[in-house]
């Protein structure tokens, strides 16, 4: 019977990081932005959406190799969360960056499912995390700036709803 628990919560994990069932999902948000609005940081807002997409890539990075590598060394928060640049530097930036961002979630997908993980069992290097806190960290965190996102190409009328 846990088995089959947990192979429907992988499984629900998996929609929760990838589908959007309740909003418009990542891709969604990033799909068609004209490239000259990805460095624009709209009045009254602190960042522009490359700032945001780029804060999305480092944080997964970050939680993926602190969940499968006991000896990484996070970056100094806020700084090393947060490009400094409001525009990527090329057209190859933006989607190595997009890349990353879903290559790196398929890698925290394959943690997930792999035989012999315990989603319940806290890490030895952390100080109570454990996998099932990490995906939904993850979920949370990525659903929460791709409503900025979309916000701010609300701002900038390059929003269709």
């Amino acid at each position: 019977m846990a088995a089959t628990h947990n192979i429907e919560l992988i499984k629900t994990l998996e929609q929760l990081l990838t589908g959007g069932h309740a909003h418009a999902t990542f891709d969604d948000a990033v799909k068609g932005l004209p490239a000259e609005l990805r460095g624009v940081v709209p009045e009254g807002m602190p960042y522009s959406i490359w700032q945001l997409v780029d804060h999305i890539r480092i944080t997964q990075w970050d939680i993926l190799e602190f969940s499968r590598n006991p000896k990484h060394e996070s970056p100094s928060w806020p700084e090393g969360y947060w490009p400094k640049e409001t525009a990527p530097a090329s057209e190859t930036a933006w989607k190595k960056c997009l890349a990353q961002i879903k290559s790196d979630l398929q890698e925290f997908i394959d943690l997930l499912k792999d035989p012999h993980a315990d989603l319940y069992k806290p890490f030895a290097h952390g100080d109570g995390q454990h996998l099932l806190r990490e995906a939904l960290l993850i979920a949370d965190h990525t659903s929460y700036h791709t409503g900025e996102i979309i916000v701010l190409r609300r701002l900038l009328g390059t929003w269709k709803s």
